[in-house]
């Protein structure tokens, strides 16, 4: 089995989910996305296996989404994607993928349904 985690250690959720992973006996990569954000390809097989469009990834409350124009319907999926990988605080978080499956850890709880 195939465990990462991006997580936020300063984020309650992302450490509780991290807590869940490890108490069903998963030892996640833990990949903290604010020093190390997803490459384009990484962020492109992350909404794959979630199954959802990258303005769904985002945390639309953020400063920066307005501040950079994010809300604005005509912005591509590309250019959303961009965002996340430069401005990284973006991607809603945690985001756990166990092989080809992966959750939003909001509520943590959400990634029982991965294990």
């Amino acid at each position: 089995m195939s465990a990462k985690i991006y997580h936020n250690p300063r984020c309650s959720k992302s450490r509780d989910t991290l807590k869940l992973l490890q108490a069903h006996g998963i030892q996640p990569e833990i990949i903290e996305y604010l020093k190390t954000p997803p490459t384009t390809a990484e962020f492109e097989d992350i909404l794959q296996k979630l199954g959802i469009k990258p303005r769904d990834l985002m945390r639309k409350k953020e400063p920066e989404y307005r501040d950079n124009w994010l809300d604005v319907e005509s912005v591509s999926d590309a250019e959303l994607i961009e965002a996340m990988r430069t401005i990284p605080k973006l991607m809603e978080r945690p985001v756990v993928i166990i092989d080809d499956k992966a959750a939003i850890g909001r509520p943590p709880e959400n990634i029982l349904a991965i294990l």
